[in-house]
């Protein structure tokens, strides 16, 4: 009864474009346009050597998967309870639970396909190195990915209706950005600036990514933050979440 739920809910995602375009697409796209201007794909001495582009490609790697789990999810989610979908599953041998967990596994599954096409396409369009330590680099992404479900979550269970969860899917949306790099990479960030967003789920994420791509394992540190807000905001979701 699951898989049924599973596949309904694949079909539908697929009907989305906008949903197709922004998690799937865009962040490519956007790494496209960066890779696109010359002085981005010259090395920096105040990133390390590095080129611009190349500490861009953990930032479209995280946008993805915030856009899918702070603004599609819980919009999706928001809509079923909103007309009384979940409600209704209630009733029937198909759980409302089912419809979650489908839920969280394909935003979750777009995310990581977002991300593998832009690590592919920044490796054979700008010559962007994989990660060199690619068991930290797919940990830290997976950390990554079931923070931004569990935040997205929380938005939802804040949420009465769907424009009330594009708010403040909106609101959340843009600090996180913010901490994963998209406006100023972690790299050039002032230190105490930078320990502060180390401290917040992108932030962190995004230095584990940086660290891992350079060959380092990603830390304990980070590890810890990303852990610590997936129990936090999972618990958080799972008090304040109503079928209803």
């Amino acid at each position: 009864m699951n898989a049924a739920v599973l596949r309904t809910e694949i079909r539908l995602f697929r009907r989305e474009p906008g949903a197709l375009f922004w998690i799937l697409l865009f962040p490519t796209l956007l790494l496209v346009i960066l890779g696109s201007v010359p002085s981005f794909r010259h090395a920096e001495a105040d990133l390390g050597g590095l080129r611009t582009i190349d500490v861009y490609v953990p930032v479209a790697v995280l946008l993805g998967l915030i856009v899918g789990g702070l603004q599609a999810m819980p919009q999706t989610l928001t809509g079923y309870r909103e007309r009384g979908i979940l409600r209704r599953m209630a009733t029937t041998p198909v759980r409302p639970s089912a419809l979650l967990t489908a839920q969280m596994t394909v935003f979750g599954g777009a995310a990581l396909a977002s991300a593998l096409l832009a690590l592919t396409v920044g490796r054979l369009a700008f010559d962007v190195r994989l990660p060199k330590q690619p068991a930290g680099y797919l940990l830290a992404l997976v950390l990554a990915v079931l923070v931004s479900l569990a935040l997205g979550a929380v938005v939802c269970a804040l949420s009465r209706t769907t424009k009330i969860a594009g708010a403040i899917g909106s609101a959340v949306f843009f600090p996180a950005m913010f901490c994963a790099g998209l406006w100023a990479p972690v790299q050039t960030m002032p230190d105490v600036l930078a320990r502060i967003v180390g401290c917040t789920p992108f932030g962190a994420a995004a230095e584990a990514l940086n660290r891992a791509a350079a060959g380092d394992w990603i830390g304990w540190t980070h590890l810890g933050v990303l852990v610590a807000w997936t129990a936090l905001l999972t618990g958080a979701a799972a008090r304040w979440f109503r079928w209803e």
